[in-house]
């Protein structure tokens, strides 16, 4: 394998989340009396965590003490909505335990909130992750790369021999902040400018391209 551990991003990598976080967006426009929302516009916002959401999805710039009343309620709506019709990826669950099989260690980097993130992986992904982080206190969220960096220390990886997977800008400028490098996918979100590397970015159409990638194939 060219690469010992693989650092994935959840929304729109490895989980089609947008369903549920759209609806519980417009849950929180509900509730603050503004207009709701579309799918797209939710996918168009997707990337920096849930106060970033709530913060382009509200109509007019919010302050903080009722941008953290909207973040309550999102994750309290949240919490007994999180997989209505949230779905995996065809085909990320054979990829982590090809991965695994392969004696390449698997982690989850998300700027969704922490116990969103393992109610998650729990549901859809159990066992077949060795670390999973969502927002914590004390780390900053993508694209500052602490979470990235944090996770190869815990499992004693290098680098050099780490793959991020994501699929949008931020997911890209984290990795390159990190110093790895890169794979995007085109099933997912891509909702904002990228500039890739062409010396250590590469794009993947399907799970088993990504296997290839991290194979050196």
């Amino acid at each position: 394998m060219k690469y010992d551990l693989v650092v994935f991003d959840m929304d729109g990598t490895v989980l089609d989340t947008l369903d549920d976080l759209t609806a519980t967006v417009n849950h929180v426009m509900d509730s603050r009396g503004f207009p709701n929302r579309s799918r797209a516009e939710v996918k168009s916002f997707i990337g920096n965590g849930v106060r970033v959401l709530l913060t382009r999805s509200a109509p007019r710039e919010v302050d903080a003490v009722t941008l953290n009343s909207m973040y309550k309620t999102f994750v309290e709506y949240y919490r007994d909505h999180w997989a209505d019709k949230t779905v995996p990826y065809e085909g990320i669950d054979r990829l982590l335990s090809r991965l695994r099989d392969g004696g390449v260690a698997t982690a989850l980097i998300s700027n969704k909130a922490d116990f969103a993130v393992g109610l998650l992986c729990d549901r859809f992904y159990p066992g077949l992750f060795d670390r999973f982080h969502g927002e914590r206190e004390g780390i900053p969220r993508k694209p500052d790369p602490a979470g990235v960096l944090d996770v190869i220390r815990e499992l004693g990886a290098d680098k050099e021999r780490t793959l991020y997977v994501g699929d949008s800008g931020v997911d890209l400028e984290t990795a390159h902040r990190a110093g790895i490098d890169c794979v995007l996918v085109d099933w997912g979100y891509l909702n904002t400018e990228i500039s890739p590397d062409p010396e250590r970015d590469r794009f993947a159409s399907s799970p088993d391209e990504v296997f290839d990638i991290v194979a050196g194939k």
